[in-house]
């Protein structure tokens, strides 16, 4: 009996210590696999730090393009030009914009038809709550079948982009180039022919803007107001208080001459 219970806590121990080995090893596999995957995670990302540069990157260039755009120009009209229809001569529309941000904005014109179209300014920069009517001017092509394509649209568009600058900065079209990343795109605009002998509210829109561009532009062109002393003859200044003086001192030798 003795012979048997010493066999049987042998064989016990057995059980016991290979049981220890195997977990033991299992272990030191699985930590080793999760260090292995750790190190292949950090190798391909760059480490750790790149690794959450990398997501965020992602994330704000996936939210850049899914969220809207804040824009930073009201434009009015907003969605189209309109010109009226007189094949073979130069028409005219116009375009009100406004800075309705709190910082100074860039703001450009592009258009698919260069050789037909152009603006008047073509870009600039407006301080915040700062107007502007700005000009365009399109050749109207005459028609190849003949049919005058009244209130319909045509193939040339017009695009707006905006850009955030700083105070005193001056306009140069390379800004948009250089900052590529922070231009926004404001708005895509159609050409839509009017009848120019039919009244419409977006014809008289348009005549009514024009005549601000107009008056606006003629106002630049005037020098501006000299509120300095006016100089008459070779650099003779009138000076109000000396012809005061003048007359003060006819007046008493008139006097004086009375007097004797």
């Amino acid at each position: 009996m003795a012979i048997a219970d010493s066999h049987h806590r042998h064989q016990k121990w057995r059980l016991c210590a290979f049981w220890q080995s195997a977990t033991a090893t299992s272990s030191a596999s699985s930590t080793q696999n999760l260090r292995n995957n750790s190190q292949n995670l950090n190798y391909q990302n760059g480490g750790i730090g790149s690794s959450n540069r990398s997501s965020s990157s992602t994330f704000s260039f996936v939210a850049r393009s899914i969220l809207p755009a804040r824009r930073r120009l009201r434009l009015d009209p907003s969605s189209n030009l309109y010109f009226p229809y007189e094949p073979g001569k130069q028409a005219r529309s116009a375009i009100r914009i406004k800075n309705s941000s709190k910082s100074h904005v860039a703001f450009k014109f592009q258009t698919t038809a260069p050789k037909s179209c152009y603006m008047r300014p073509p870009g600039g920069i407006l301080a915040p709550g700062e107007i502007l009517i700005a000009t365009v001017f399109k050749f109207v092509e005459h028609p190849e079948n003949n049919e005058k394509p009244v209130d319909q649209r045509c193939k040339v568009k017009f695009k707006i982009m905006s850009l955030k600058v700083k105070e005193g900065t001056d306009y140069v079209p390379e800004l948009f180039d250089e900052q590529r990343d922070q231009v926004t795109l404001e708005r895509i605009l159609r050409v839509v022919f009017l009848d120019p002998e039919r009244s419409t509210p977006s014809l008289e829109k348009v005549k009514r803007q024009l005549a601000e561009a107009d008056a606006a532009t003629e106002a630049r062109k005037k020098p501006p107001a000299d509120t300095g002393p006016r100089v008459v003859g070779e650099g003779l200044v009138i000076d109000e208080w000396k012809v005061r003086r003048e007359k003060y001192l006819a007046r008493q030798q008139v006097e004086a001459v009375d007097s004797m």
